[in-house]
């Protein structure tokens, strides 16, 4: 994983549950998070409800060296956690019967409570966001069009999320079932343009399905924070190396799809409908089972769509230097299982919310020492 030159910029955005350590449950202690983890350098985001806290990584170059920086972050909030009297999971639900989701007190999250009610109140919901270097606005939203097929692939991948409430939900990630219920979340459409993700961004803020342009919750989006396109398809990942996992495959993914557009290559024309019906796929059967192969338009096992995607983006994962860790990285995936596999494994065996509490602490911090 050496340096090259003119490699794409990459960084992470992960987001935890905080729980309480003796029943598992959402603990609402963010600020108070937060505050300890400022004191050592960490500045965390507060999210909609107070029981969840967001990391952002330095901008990198080398996967290696956001692992690190990935591994070292959930170390150390997890301690500010610990001295709070609460515990960091990497989890995309709660896995147990909340008490309810108290709304960060900030100005716009109680706006936002207000207008939207209950899909407010019942969040809890953690992903992990991945931010890519581009030239410019028109160039994320052109190289959105190429990822578009591809994002169903990286949700089975990610899936964690298939215990809540106590029980399983019946899909790996339930997360992203729940979180489409927002009128702007979920799979991206076909942009003609800059222009037409604008004036479709404009209507949604003059109708009042969203209140600014951060509430455009597409899975991708030119970022309103930073001169990068925003891929936030996926589960907060269980591992450490998933999550730096997702992002090599990601950046593999623009990379390739700045090089169409240099080529005037078109982006594959997929329907909205096929779209949400392959993410359906992904979101029930994760890891396992078929999936939906938008390129070509065939139904394969989700194992050899992963590897599609691999032969897709070679070129680019060889250019990064990134071909060995990202092969590496998916046999131990397949190997291991992801978080959604984790936890139904942990919850079959006994029957117990608390094996897969436990299980899920463990895999927070797997390998970061």
């Amino acid at each position: 994983m050496g340096r090259h030159e003119h490699v794409l910029t990459v960084g992470v955005e992960e987001e935890f549950l905080l729980t309480d350590p003796g029943t598992g449950a959402p603990a609402p202690k963010n600020t108070q998070v937060a505050a300890a983890a400022r004191q050592i350098g960490i500045d965390l985001q507060l999210e909609l409800t107070s029981c969840q806290v967001e990391t952002s990584s330095s901008v990198h170059c080398d996967i290696g060296e956001l692992l690190t920086e990935l591994r070292t972050s959930r170390r150390r909030v997890a301690a500010c956690a610990v001295d709070h009297d609460a515990r960091l999971l990497a989890v995309a639900v709660p896995p147990t019967v909340p008490e309810g989701y108290p709304v960060t007190d900030t100005p716009r999250y109680q706006r936002i409570a207000h207008t939207f009610g209950m899909l407010a109140h019942e969040q809890g919901l953690c992903g992990c966001h991945v931010h890519i270097g581009v030239p410019d606005r028109e160039t994320a939203v052109l190289v959105s069009n190429h990822v578009r097929p591809w994002l169903p692939v990286l949700l089975a991948m990610t899936a964690n999320s298939a215990i809540y409430r106590g029980f399983e939900s019946g899909y790996a990630s339930w997360r992203s079932i729940l979180w489409r219920r927002w009128p702007s979340a979920g799979p991206p459409p076909f942009f003609a343009s800059l222009g037409d993700y604008d004036s479709i961004v404009a209507m949604m803020r003059s109708s009042g399905s969203i209140l600014d342009n951060k509430m455009v919750y597409w899975d991708v989006r030119p970022s309103e924070s930073f001169p990068t396109v925003e891929i936030r398809v996926s589960d907060i990942p269980a591992t450490a190396e998933e999550s730096a996992l997702l992002a090599a495959l990601i950046r593999g993914l623009v990379g390739t799809g700045l090089r169409s557009i240099a080529q005037h290559e078109a982006a594959p024309a997929v329907s909205g409908e096929l779209l949400r019906a392959a993410y359906w796929n992904a979101a029930h059967s994760g890891l396992d089972g078929n999936g939906l192969d938008l390129v070509d338009g065939i139904v394969v096992p989700q194992h050899e769509l992963m590897g599609r995607l691999v032969e897709h983006v070679e070129p680019a994962l060889r250019e990064c230097g990134d071909h060995t860790f990202v092969t590496a990285a998916i046999a131990a995936l397949y190997a291991r299982g992801n978080g959604a596999r984790r936890q139904v494994q942990a919850l079959r065996a006994r029957g117990e919310i608390a094996d897969v509490v436990a299980e899920l602490g463990r895999a927070t911090l797997e390998g970061c020492g």
